[in-house]
């Protein structure tokens, strides 16, 4: 059954969103670490700040906003899951390793989904196509920052840790978002990705108070300045269109925003810090962005049922 042109338009408009926002909030996450403001303590003040403020302004328009306790367990669970042991690994792990080497390294998250949904979940499996697809993702990014590593000396304990957490982190954002998709929940999907939030601000609060960071926070505009960008842009706008395309959209085939992302962030750094733009990220940039259609265009296996992005897509409710 073809579905309504305003649907694959929101499908279009959401990836975009993710593709482009979620490519900044690298530099905005480097740049509060320099600021030496605590990971975790940045992580909690952003979804205190975002959760909440969402969730009251769902409130206000009407909104359902309470959820059930077994919606309550399994929106805390995700959002641990996603914005905890993923975005909190991320900005603990930026402390270590540079920017890029960070995105290169987050880029392993389709395979963790292809991995979770084919042998785990036993759910969407990609075609022959698609896993061709990731290949060249991976290709990509690889070649994207070969020129930034290959004269690097050896990584040294620390960025050694910071690279494992990255991989660590990785997995745990793939498993949140493989069971966001999996959990059908009667909650609102904007009130539900608030809760995510307000959950992960606790737990990232925990982790900040039981290692110490809060003894250590050091607040400056320039600091407060990116948490407020990845307040607005990291959270509001990314993440939400990021649980939106998780419902709506096969996991495999949302996975590729790891591979869009480090594009972004090297477009940034040639307009915003003048980083040189070689042959070598150009030819990156070409492979990814075939990867991408590669996979965006391959078909899902279901069952006995193959679907397309966005000719077979199960219409939004």
């Amino acid at each position: 059954m073809s579905i309504p042109r305003h649907h694959r338009l929101k499908v279009v408009f959401a990836f975009a969103l993710v593709y482009v926002f979620w490519g900044s909030t690298y530099l905005a996450i480097g740049i509060a670490d320099q600021e030496r403001l605590p990971p975790a303590v940045m992580c909690a003040i952003r979804f205190a700040i975002a959760g909440s403020l969402m969730l009251g302004a769902l409130a206000v328009m009407g909104r359902p906003v309470r959820v059930t306790l077994q919606e309550a367990a399994r929106l805390a669970t995700i959002g641990c899951l996603l914005l905890v042991g993923g975005n909190f690994g991320l900005a603990w792990a930026e402390q270590y390793v540079p920017t890029g080497f960070a995105a290169l390294i987050i880029a392993v998250t389709p395979i963790w989904f292809l991995v979770l949904e084919t042998f785990v979940f036993r759910g969407d499996r990609l075609s022959h196509r698609g896993l061709a697809g990731v290949g060249l993702g991976i290709v990509g990014v690889a070649l994207l920052f070969w020129t930034k590593f290959e004269h690097r000396a050896a990584l040294g304990l620390m960025p050694l840790v910071g690279a494992c957490t990255l991989l660590l982190s990785s997995f745990s954002w793939s498993l949140g978002s493989v069971l966001s998709s999996k959990w059908r929940m009667q909650v609102d999907p904007f009130t539900g990705t608030a809760w995510q939030m307000l959950f992960a601000s606790a737990g990232n609060a925990i982790v900040a108070v039981l290692s110490g960071e809060v003894r250590h926070i050091v607040i400056t505009r320039r600091g407060m300045m990116a948490v407020l960008y990845l307040v607005v842009f990291g959270s509001w706008v990314g993440y939400s269109a990021y649980i939106w395309l998780l419902k709506h959209v096969p996991t495999p085939k949302v996975a590729t925003y790891a591979y869009v992302n480090p594009l972004v962030a090297v477009v940034l750094g040639w307009l915003v810090l003048g980083e040189r733009l070689d042959g070598y990220v150009f030819g990156g940039m070409v492979i990814i962005v075939m990867g991408v259609a590669l996979v965006t265009t391959a078909k899902v296996h279901q069952g006995s049922r193959e679907q397309p992005l966005l000719t077979e897509l199960e219409p939004e409710a």
